[in-house]
């Protein structure tokens, strides 16, 4: 299944870092996604954009997730010769992760 159909998501970037938050549309999936979406996991789906480390933060009372890729954003947007290769654009690839059903 995608991780789309399990959450939705929100970014915003900053220098050649990215914050990728994933929100659980049911609370009930954070368990299964704090399984499945490691931040290996992540740096592994987005290895063609991510070139640093992930981090990744837990809320669960947010039933959420936010995700810091660093150098992520080929030296920054204003300094990337990517067309739009920085925040929704990531976000979309991640949410088309393929992951395990619940």
């Amino acid at each position: 299944m995608k991780l789309r159909e399990l959450a939705h998501s929100r970014t915003g970037d900053k220098g050649n870092t990215l914050n990728v938050s994933v929100i659980c549309h049911d609370p009930k999936h954070f368990d299964h996604l704090r399984r499945v979406l490691t931040p290996e996991a992540v740096k592994t789906w987005l290895a063609d954009v991510v070139q640093g480390e992930v981090v990744r933060y837990e809320l669960p009372n947010l039933a959420a997730f936010n995700f810091v890729l660093r150098d992520a954003l080929g030296g920054g947007v204003t300094r990337s010769l990517a067309l739009d290769a920085h925040g929704k654009s990531v976000s979309s690839a991640l949410l088309g992760m393929t992951i395990e059903s619940p």
